[in-house]
Formats: structure tokens, sequence, C-alpha cells
């Protein structure tokens, strides 16, 4: 499916010109629904301009509006002949100037939540080298201390897409059914799968009983006190004194 030029640009102006769905945008701008999410919130594409698609000939108001009226329609782009092969990439991912002092950040951030992504797949993910990565993994960057883990998503250097697929294979590779831990887990579902996922419980299953458990309880086994003998003082002998 071809997509529109300057595509996220275009999602911002959507998002805040028009009622279509998250859904319908992500779908025409082939972003994942949460950056759709985020560019609303204020999160995703900040100080990304946004760009008509009704003016570049790439949408029509009539277009929009059919697609408002039914949230299960897609939006269908105008033929343009200088967006054919746009997918057709290969080699590196370029990263621009501006978001390049940002990579490091991207990287400590998927070496931390996603180990079992190699260096190959961050290297494409950011557009970055092994060298970088390895560096980064062993805390031997020169820059380490001021290297904070950030989203690569919320910098806007890869999309969700593109994450959860990267995710997806090296799962694949490690073995499906290999025994994991609940926080390996975690790391290694997509995001689809972990929106998904059953709250966890509470109460650990193992303490049995501590769900009938009430305060009322403990209170019926204190003792009771009676006021009056705290409080009264012992008769004198009056006998005795005479």
């Amino acid at each position: 499916m071809a997509l529109p030029l300057m595509a996220k640009a275009t999602a911002v102006w959507l998002v805040d010109n028009t009622t279509l769905a998250f859904t319908q945008i992500a779908e025409f701008c082939g972003l994942h629904e949460l950056e759709v999410n985020g560019i609303a919130d204020g999160e995703v594409a900040v100080g990304v301009k946004g760009f008509d698609p009704i003016a570049n000939t790439q949408l029509t108001t009539e277009e929009i509006k059919r697609c408002e009226a039914n949230p299960k329609a897609k939006l269908q782009l105008m033929h343009n002949p200088a967006s054919e092969g746009e997918l057709k990439r290969k080699g590196p991912r370029y990263t621009p100037l501006s978001k390049r002092q940002d990579r490091p950040s991207a990287i400590a951030w998927l070496v931390k939540f996603h180990p079992e992504l190699t260096d190959g797949q961050i290297s494409k993910l950011v557009g970055t080298t092994k060298p970088t990565i390895m560096a980064i993994r062993d805390r031997t960057h020169w820059n380490i201390g001021n290297i904070n883990p950030v989203d690569p998503v919320a910098l806007g250097m890869c999309k969700q897409l593109e994450l959860d697929a990267a995710v997806a294979k090296a799962v694949k590779k490690m073995g499906g059914d290999e025994v994991m831990s609940d926080d390996e887990r975690m790391k290694l579902v997509s995001t689809e799968q972990s929106l998904h996922m059953p709250d966890e419980p509470r109460v650990p299953s193992s303490v049995s009983g501590l769900e009938n458990f009430t305060l009322s309880e403990t209170k019926d086994e204190e003792p009771k006190l009676d006021a009056e003998s705290l409080f009264k003082t012992p008769a004198a002998d009056t006998d005795e004194d005479e």
C-alpha cells in the first residue's frame, strides 16, 4: 500500500483537523495506532507542522467526510507519481542531524527493555553502528553517565510497527516454547499483546484465607476491658484506723 508524502506530518494534520478514528489515520499514514494516539496527546511528533493532504492532492474533502461518517471505512490515497517507490529503501536508516544526539538514548532504551534484540536489529531500527551499541551495552561509552534511556518511537527514530516486528522476529529465533519469567515475558511481547493481557491479581494466590480477612474479626478476639475497674480506687479500711 502506497503511503502519503510526509506521513507523520499528514497524520498531525488529520488529528488536528478531522474527526477520523485513530485506526483510520494509522492505516492511511502507515503508523501504529499508539503513535497516532501519542500525536493527539502531544507526546509524539512534537513540533512537527501539519501537512495538508487536501492542498497537496493526496486526499479530497469528500473522501475525508466519507470516512468520518463510517469509522470502518479506509481512506483512499489519490495517485501521486512522486510517491511511487518510496518504500523501496535499501541500506542503513538515515537519521536527521537534529536527532543524532538522541541516538545513544534510544540505544540504551532498546538494550535495557529489549535485550533479545540483536545488534544488527538495533542498528537498523535507529541507524547506528555495532561498536556504538557494544559500548553502551558494556557501559564503556564516553558519555555513558549522561545517557538516559528514551523510547525510540517517542523520539521519532523508528515506528512502533517496526519495533514490534523486530521484537517478534527476535522472540521467534529464541524459541517460543522457552520458559521465561514474568518480567522477561512482558519485555518480549508486542504492544498489541500487552494491551490485551489481563490485569495482575493484587493479592498473591499462595496466601489462602486472606481475601476473607476483615478487621471485625480481630476486634472480636481482643479482651474487653471494664472502664470502671480501671478508675476504681480501693476503699479505705476505716475499722483498722479506729
